[in-house]
């Protein structure tokens, strides 16, 4: 079962490596506000269609609408903003090594608000070895002529801490649910919450027509990266502790570099293939593949059989 686990993580993050690119290609002719509007509309369009195949419907209005919104808000709607505003002002490997503080915000709030996700030496290494392995990667690249703004800056971290946010509050609420449900009703809630936004302040409708390009990458965004990879996030949630989903982010840049070796011809340095080890390796501990202490107690990992 841990390695399973592990298998879907990795799955998740090549689903979402590639984001930080879409997005850098399409904010620069689809504005913050529509991009995020247009990526949960078409991830909540192709959810919904799949949920009503499978002959499965959406629950009545109750509380768990209430889940369901706040979910929308604080994992799609504000971060997805977020990141595409401040990514007009910073580098993608900055936005990248900020997204990694999720699993550091996620630790914290998961001790304090769960029952059992509770902080251990063997979680508290793993995050550690694998922020060092996230800094590795792309540390040297922060280097070379980095583009940063504070406002650029501040709206990724408020993005990394949304997504901690969410992480711990859906493990918490959100679980149990069939299958399909809870990601459709959170993606239709949050383009609910878009709309109008959009609308009233980017006027999308007066915007020129987007080259393919960057109609190419929302729809990667949309159909890939956030209606896939939200299936096969709950599918992970439903078996694993808060923390662990959160390591996600470590292993979204993993991919981009693998990307960039397989699309554009890219050679990887020492720092690399250091940092992608420790990343790995982070992952793993927490996750139990990998033991880091001796004396760990079966509890330190909170997965379900």
């Amino acid at each position: 079962m841990k390695l399973r686990n592990f298998l879907w993580l990795l799955f998740l993050a090549a689903l979402w490596g590639p984001s930080f690119l879409f997005i850098k290609v399409a904010v620069e002719q689809i504005p913050p506000l529509t991009l995020a509007m247009s990526r949960v509309g078409v991830a909540g369009i192709l959810l919904y269609l799949i949920l009503r195949a499978q002959g499965r419907n959406l629950p009545p209005l109750g509380r768990v609408w209430l889940h369901f919104a706040f979910a929308g808000l604080v994992q799609n709607a504000i971060p997805f903003v977020l990141f595409g505003w401040g990514e007009q002002y910073i580098d993608s490997a900055l936005a990248a090594i900020l997204n990694g503080s999720t699993p550091l915000f996620t630790l914290l709030l998961a001790h304090f608000f769960t029952s059992d996700d509770r902080l251990t030496p063997t979680k508290a290494i793993g995050t550690l070895i694998g922020f060092t392995g996230l800094s590795v990667l792309i540390g040297p690249s922060l280097l070379d002529g980095v583009k940063a703004t504070a406002w650029g800056l501040i709206a990724v971290a408020l993005a990394s801490t949304c997504y901690g946010v969410a992480i711990v509050y859906g493990r918490h609420y959100l679980r149990g649910l069939p299958p399909m449900v809870a990601p459709t009703a959170q993606m239709l809630l949050a383009t609910l919450f878009l709309i109008p936004v959009s609308l009233g302040l980017e006027q999308p409708f007066r915007l020129p027509v987007p080259s393919w390009p960057a109609i190419g990458s929302l729809l990667a965004l949309g159909i890939f990266g956030t209606g896939v990879a939200f299936i096969v996030y709950y599918r992970i949630m439903e078996r694993t502790s808060a923390t662990y989903v959160s390591m996600v982010t470590y292993l979204v840049p993993v991919f981009g570099v693998i990307l960039g070796v397989v699309v554009l011809g890219e050679t990887l340095s020492w720092n690399a293939y250091l940092g992608c080890a420790l990343i790995l390796l982070g992952v793993m501990i927490v996750n139990g593949v990998v033991r880091a202490i001796s004396w760990q107690r079966p509890t330190d990992v909170a997965v379900r059989p």
